[in-house]
């Protein structure tokens, strides 16, 4: 999540940028997904330069060692509604994709939280690097958050079950600690209804579903967003909305990277699972950190039960590569 920073997050400049493998490139809340052999991420900040909270960006790697520059997919003043709650200013942060019926949908966070509850929006494009075009309004409204209590609209994740074709949107987190379930109308722009669901043990914010084998699991990010005890947890469930089975932590700060979470699964052409994140690199040390996030990628093993096996982070040519071997 990244309403608090003012720094840059994206260090990749140029187009097909050749990189060491992990950490991938400077970022955080990368989305990710595989579109045709590519693996394509949607992180937090625009192509190149300074991270200014006002556009989102996309890059697509065929190896996992270069990047290419897929431009601009939207900047915050395409956004028509966005100064309707008349706050002074505004952030763009926590993308998340999805694609029906020809179409790309492209989910997005827009704070502040305070003086008015933050926003969820979405726009829409021919093509996964667009351009996107907003759909005229907000898609999820929050409410103000106090003594703990409340709903943050951040941190959107939409998942489209291969079982029945509904579309579920993710949402929630943060200082309300609160996780919400809407189906979304085919129109992919609307909300159909709210699906009630039980919280998550130790839910924070950044919520991701994937589907292997007939589970589902909820992954999501726990603890503080610029400290060591940020970490993904994750549930079962045989359905994408419940009820949760909490299986526990899976990905957790070590001695030479601190804070690994807001993440994505995805599943790459040979079938092999992987895990896109951010994280920080350095030790041990006093928080709340400051400096730069970085994106990095580690494979995802699961036990003959299912369940997943505790993720280790990996550094330089030890990260994945395309093809997986």
């Amino acid at each position: 999540m990244m309403r608090r920073i003012a720094a840059a997050v994206i260090g990749l400049a140029a187009a097909g940028a050749a990189l060491a493998s992990n950490p991938q490139f400077q970022g955080a809340d990368p989305h990710a997904m595989f579109i045709g052999d590519e693996l394509w991420v949607f992180p937090t900040g625009g192509p190149g330069g300074a991270w200014t909270a006002d556009r989102f960006g996309a890059f697509s790697s065929a190896d996992l060692r270069s990047w290419r520059n897929r431009g601009e997919l939207i900047r915050r003043d395409q956004i028509g509604w966005i100064k309707d709650d008349g706050a002074p200013e505004h952030f763009l942060w926590a993308p998340g994709v999805a694609t029906r019926a020809g179409k790309w949908y492209l989910y997005f966070s827009v704070g502040p939280q305070n003086p008015t509850p933050s926003r969820i929006g979405v726009a829409v494009a021919d093509r996964p690097e667009g351009p996107y075009r907003d759909s005229g309004r907000p898609l999820v409204t929050g409410e103000l958050v106090r003594d703990g209590h409340g709903f943050e609209a951040i941190d959107p994740m939409v998942f489209v079950d291969r079982r029945n074709d509904k579309a579920y949107l993710y949402a929630g987190g943060s200082a309300g600690a609160t996780l919400r379930v809407w189906e979304l109308a085919p129109d992919m722009i609307s909300i159909a209804r709210e699906v009630s669901v039980p919280q998550p043990p130790n839910f924070t914010e950044g919520a991701f579903m994937h589907e292997r084998a007939g589970t589902y699991y909820l992954s999501y990010s726990h603890g503080r967003w610029n400290a060591g005890d940020y970490s993904v947890h994750y549930a079962t469930a045989p359905s994408p909305v419940g009820p949760w089975a909490y299986r526990g932590k899976i990905l957790s700060s070590d001695a030479t990277h601190q804070g690994p979470g807001h993440h994505s699964f995805v599943q790459a052409p040979g079938g092999e699972w992987l895990i896109v994140y951010h994280r920080w690199e350095r030790a041990p040390g006093a928080e709340p950190f400051s400096g730069e996030r970085q994106v990095a990628i580690d494979r995802v093993r699961y036990a003959t039960d299912g369940t997943i096996l505790p993720i280790r982070m990996t550094d330089g040519k030890a990260a994945p590569t395309l093809p997986l071997r």
